[in-house]
């Protein structure tokens, strides 16, 4: 998907951590309370590539994807993030890049378009789960529907996984209004909202 927008470099990521896989998973919780406390871009950086970022040559990504197709596309929401200002980003990741797709703090009207949850308004900032369906049910046909549902909740967890690393706090949120979702974060016809993710310091 071609930006013609801003673009901003992330720091790289980290790829060795100090918590073993077994203490994340055993730790993992689904938390809806956040801080009024800003996050650093390395970490929006870490959740991103942890969610779908490249790891080798050939493009593929931390998480599997039917047929190596990669749907998936990543959006944030950001509102309370050093070093980046508050608005609509798409992540690009062949190159570890944030595209600006609009300014301005969207959280409280995703929020309301996700059925009023206030705490996806509360989070420092949200991850957007979309995917654009032909490029896997192009090869799978309908079947490919089941594929990116998987897809996303291979990807999803990762980030839960991450976000447990980095000594963070998030949910997954699958209630929303779709339409509302994609007019919030102005998405191509062709990209439909799966699933949000806010992101802050818990209570």
């Amino acid at each position: 998907m071609a930006e013609s927008r801003e673009t901003i470099l992330l720091p790289d990521p980290v790829t060795a951590g100090d918590t073993s896989l077994e203490a994340l998973l055993r730790q993992r919780r689904s938390v809806r309370d956040y801080q009024a406390a800003a996050l650093p871009l390395a970490d929006i950086s870490q959740l991103l590539w942890a969610a779908q970022g490249i790891t080798h040559p050939t493009g593929l990504r931390t998480a599997p994807s039917a047929g190596a197709l990669y749907p998936l596309e990543l959006y944030v929401v950001a509102g309370d993030v050093n070093g980046l200002a508050a608005g609509v980003y798409h992540y690009q990741a062949d190159s570890h890049r944030l595209a600006r797709v609009q300014g301005g703090d969207q959280r409280k009207p995703l929020a309301q378009a996700a059925l009023a949850q206030t705490w996806v308004g509360d989070a420092a900032a949200v991850v957007v789960f979309a995917a654009v369906y032909d490029r896997t049910t192009c090869k799978y046909a309908q079947r490919g529907v089941r594929y990116v549902h998987m897809e996303v909740g291979h990807a999803a967890q990762n980030l839960f996984l991450q976000a447990e690393a980095l000594g963070l706090a998030t949910v997954v949120v699958g209630a929303f209004r779709d339409d509302e979702v994609a007019g919030v974060l102005q998405l191509p016809d062709d990209v439909r909202p799966l699933v949000l993710m806010p992101v802050g310091r818990g209570q």
